[in-house]
């Protein structure tokens, strides 16, 4: 039995690269996301290439240190919260999952204990 591949229907962007950068896998709507830089056509390309500094400097670092980044934006009226996590193959860190997910502008918070 095949394994599921949801990834490519879930309704979040995501993109992961290697350690060296290089964009190695995009679901659906990161490709879609990214239409007008390339979409598909970016999975070969390095990632560091697609960004300015600092953030070139910290997806870098966030490799080296195998650190976590998340944080809120706002393009277009759209709010999003990027989680940009550190992935393992054999307790190695193999490079970083960048998931971004929209969120409304208004979110209700719960504490649990």
């Amino acid at each position: 039995m095949a394994e599921p591949n949801w990834t490519n229907e879930f309704d979040a962007s995501i993109t992961v690269c290697d350690s060296e950068g290089t964009i190695i896998e995009m679901n659906k709507k990161s490709i879609d996301t990214f239409e007008k830089y390339g979409g598909a056509k970016l999975i070969g390309t390095n990632l560091f290439d697609c960004h300015p500094e600092p953030a070139r400097s910290k997806l870098k670092e966030m490799i080296v240190s195998e650190k976590s980044n998340v944080y809120t934006i706002e393009k277009n009226g759209v709010r999003k919260m990027i989680i940009q996590k550190p992935w393992y193959e054999k307790g190695t860190c193999s490079g970083i999952v960048e998931i971004s997910i929209e969120i409304p502008a208004q979110m209700e918070h719960f504490v649990r204990k």
